[in-house]
């Protein structure tokens, strides 16, 4: 049977499907002006002419009103713009919506990667013992965060959810009420939302998405690969950031900590109750149908009649299950215990918790309490610990002991450090030790940082904490010496016996997007790469199971892309008996958000496991050779990203040409843009988000690519060609950076910012940014075979292509609203009302083309 090529696929799913859902949104008559929807398609076939003539952004919104809308008034215009935002907003929508329904479709949801076809090569490689095994030892934990890097409101995620499905079923009348209902639901908050906001926007996947998922992926392992056995292991797990995420984030305090932490408890509760109600309708039988209504009205009163106390605890809940089962064996002949085995698969994953919240705090900020505690506290330190060498410290904090008071202290950090403490032991009282059982500590520089977080349990009166100490490297230096940092923690004798309380695992996190900002693309990934070997090694060397939790991001320059081949390409030198990675913004709602999708990517992350530890075991292994090739290339990479770092024009660039300073005027998320809110820009201090979205405003995605093509065009140069296509053709890691990099290039529109060039101040360093595209873009090509970026991915290609298509002219208004706000500010007193106005339009804009790229993960 013939089987319709991907690209088609998506062509007759996506593409024709979009252009006839468009014809009908654009015609509905939703807004105050009339002919919005007729005027946008002629701005946006003004705007695709207009580039490709090298018209400025100027040009060609001078060109649509001349042609269009001769003596249109300013107020006019700028009505118009508004207009144009909207209703590309919600093309977007529309878009996600409809590629959303088509998943199914464009996707093999069973073919290689699933967990079928893991089923499968095990049977034809004769494994399936080993699968059975590889399947009690490993998991996967998807790390839910709020990073804003898409910000639909709760009632425009409704629509898509809505709308994907009546689009499923083309039911047309249904389908027109709802992008009715788009053009007339708001899409912007007047308000920042506050992290317990964002928890509850993130809770909706875990209730609506992910407990549904799990439960059936956990259900085909039971009853297709383990023999009807319940496995005792997590093989999926959730874990949770707003409201724990503390790092440069004034707005998390210990009370929205454990609301969060309630908040978590209620929702798996609510989720078991209507569990339990469905059941208790088929658990008609005598005695089961006595225990399922004890077990449903426990349930209930736990979750809509409780002021935060629970009516049922965990050890009872699964004692109702286990008697529920056996009654059903023994004196039903097993009717409905299949459906029975769903909810404890679901209990067993979930718990009372539901996801694991993180703690997470910056070392500087520890540093800071420290000094605080130190000096009220000589009594515990004595008055020259500062002056201690490092060792001397380490043995110090490793024993300390107290019983500190937060009220002791005026320092606010001081105060909500200690309460934090405070608030994991209450959680973990309430949901369970998995409730909260991880501190974070980020910009980890050096053990000292890692124990100064350890002390503070014991200070705060916790012996023998059941948390782990997690250190986040990020920089390069900080990647360099992660091993050494780790190997004297290790030699600590009560570090190490805290370890064997945590079953001998040390759990490491490796960040990523501010690698990129720090060393650039290529060695951003190879740092970490090396950084894991090291870290294995010298963990292996102490018979200490390392654990890596990765911060990746949505886009490749902040971490994203190919996730699943990035895992799949790490070879034995690396431990890789858990996958864990964040989850950020519009990754959630695009490999996340809906059954299909949530359960293809969770199994392909499992798969990635599976060809690591089974099917492809010791491949993957990176020659001494092909290591060499990969150092001199990031090393090339690094000193050339520096360099362009190093620029004068750099920060300048990113202040006056770009979106960066409008990130912090958008109510997208809690945290600030920066870790420190100083008046002058600090690289050091901004946010990775602002960092790279910025440079995609622009449409010039310089953390996906810069220094790449330079690199290469090293090899090219000195006739060492073959060993970069050695290389690529040999090892799948060094692949997957490249296509990942492609995807970046893939949504590069240089021609937008094009009349940079001859900008006075900033042509020079504009023309460096195209020069280094154009000479990434050649070599790719050339590396890879391909005539066309992405050619192996046409669908993926093809989606992109559309979502450019759509936003284009929401960029040429920004672009526009950008240099007509660089004309105004000659005179800024006479112009304010006018610079307000069109830095409304550039902070509204950078909402769609946010949304628009969803696909970037």
């Amino acid at each position: 049977m013939y089987t319709i090529p991907q690209i088609e696929r998506f062509k007759q799913q996506v593409a024709s499907k979009y252009n006839l859902y468009n014809s009908v949104f654009i015609t509905l008559p939703f807004d105050k002006i009339d002919n919005t929807g007729v005027l946008l398609p002629l701005f946006s076939k003004i705007c695709e002419d207009g580039f490709k003539n090298n018209l400025s952004p100027k040009e060609i919104v001078a060109e649509f009103f001349s042609k269009y809308l001769e003596n249109a008034s300013e107020e006019l215009k700028i009505s118009l713009f508004f207009r144009f935002i909207q209703y590309v907003e919600r093309q977007v929508v529309l878009f996600d919506a409809i590629e959303d329904a088509a998943f199914s479709v464009i996707n093999n949801l069973e073919g290689r990667g699933s967990l079928r076809g893991i089923k499968e090569n095990a049977e034809q490689k004769f494994q399936k013992e080993e699968l059975v095994h590889f399947l009690e030892n490993f998991s996967v934990k998807t790390v839910l965060t709020a990073h804003p890097t898409q910000f639909y409101p709760g009632s425009v995620l409704g629509i898509i959810t809505d709308l994907t499905e009546a689009i499923k079923q083309n039911n047309l009348v249904q389908i027109e009420q709802l992008l009715a209902q788009l053009g007339k639901t708001p899409f912007i908050k007047k308000e920042k939302p506050t992290p317990f906001d964002e928890a509850v926007s993130l809770i909706w996947f875990l209730e609506n998405v992910f407990y549904e998922t799990v439960g059936d992926m956990l259900q085909y392992i039971q009853k297709n690969i383990s023999k009807n056995k319940a496995l005792e292991n997590d093989i999926f797990s959730l874990g949770f950031w707003p409201g724990g995420d503390r790092d440069g984030n004034p707005f998390v305090t210990t009370e929205i900590t454990l609301q969060v932490g309630q908040r978590l408890r209620t929702s798996i509760l609510k989720c078991y109750y209507l569990d339990i109600r469905k059941l208790k309708r088929k658990l008609t039988f005598a005695e089961v149908d006595v225990l399922i209504a004890e077990l449903e009205n426990k349930l209930y009163r736990s979750v809509f009649y409780s002021q935060g106390e629970i009516f049922i605890t965990q050890s009872e809940f699964e004692s109702y299950l286990h008697q529920i089962k056996q009654i059903l064996i023994t004196k039903h002949q097993g009717l409905y215990v299949d459906e029975v085995d769903v909810v404890w698969n679901k209990f067993n994953s979930f718990g009372f918790h539901f996801a694991s919240l993180d703690i997470r705090q910056n070392s500087k900020i520890h540093k800071q309490v420290f000094e605080n505690i130190i000096e009220k506290n000589t009594d515990l330190f004595g008055t020259n610990f500062n002056e201690l060498s490092e060792d001397d410290k380490l043995k110090k904090l490793v024993t300390i002991k107290g019983n500190l008071k937060e009220n002791d202290f005026e320092d606010e950090f001081t105060k909500r450090t200690i309460t934090s403490i405070k608030a994991i032991k209450t959680i973990q009282e309430e949901n369970g030790e998995k409730g909260c059982h991880r501190y974070i500590i980020s910009n980890n520089e050096n053990a000292q940082n890692v124990m100064e977080a350890f002390a503070l349990f014991g200070l705060c009166g916790w012996e023998n904490p059941t948390v782990d100490i997690v250190p986040l490297f990020e920089s390069v230096s900080d990647l360099e010496n992660a091993a050494q940092v780790m190997e004297k923690l290790y030699l600590l004798p009560e570090y190490r016996d805290h370890l064997t309380r945590r079953k001998n695992k040390q759990n490491i996190m490796l960040g990523f997007s501010d690698g990129t900002k720090d060393g650039g693309y290529l060695m951003a990934n190879w740092a970490i790469y090396k950084a894991k070997v090291a870290l294995t090694e010298m963990s292996r060397k102490y018979d200490i199971e390392v654990i890596f939790f990765d911060g990746r991001g949505g886009p490749p320059a902040r971490g994203g892309g190919k996730t699943s081949q990035f895992y799949a390409s790490l070879g034995p030198e690396i431990e890789n008996k858990e996958i864990q990675l964040t989850i950020q913004g519009q990754t959630i709602s695009s490999n996340f958000g809906t059954l299909d999708s949530c359960r293809f990517n969770l199994e392909n992350l499992l798969s990635a496991g599976a060809n690591n530890q089974l099917f492809h075991k010791n491949e993957n292994l990176l020659s001494q050779n092909e290591k060499e090739t990969m150092q001199e290339l990031c090393n090339i990479s690094y000193q050339k990203y520096i360099d362009f770092k190093n620029h004068p024009k750099f920060v300048s660039y990113l202040e006056e040409m770009s979106t960066l300073n409008y990130y912090a005027k958008t109510n997208i998320g809690s945290r600030p843009s920066k870790r420190k809110q100083s008046e002058k820009l600090n690289l050091d201090d901004l946010r990775a988000i602002p960092f790279v979205g910025s440079w995609s405003q622009l449409k010039q995605n310089v953390p996906g690519f810069f220094g790449v093509g330079t690199a290469l065009g090293h090899f090219e140069k000195s006739n060492r060609w073959e060993e970069v296509t050695a290389l690529y053709n040999n090892s799948l890691f060094f692949k997957t950076l490249i296509e990942n990099s492609m995807m970046a290039l893939s949504k590069t529109f240089f021609p937008l910012t094009a009349y940079m060039k001859n900008d006075p101040e900033f042509g020079a360093f504009w023309q460096i940014i195209f020069e280094e595209y154009e000479n990434t873009l050649r070599l790719l090509l050339k590396l890879t075979g391909f005539t066309t970026l992405m050619e192996n991915q046409q669908a993926g290609k093809a989606s992109i292509d559309l979502r450019e298509k759509i936003v284009l002219p929401l960029l040429t208004v920004q672009q526009y609203a950008l240099m007509h706000i660089r004309e105004l500010k000659q005179d800024p007193e006479k112009n304010a009302k006018a610079i307000e106005v069109y830095e409304k339009i550039v902070t509204r804009s950078l909402f769609g083309n946010i949304n628009a790229s969803r696909n970037s993960a």
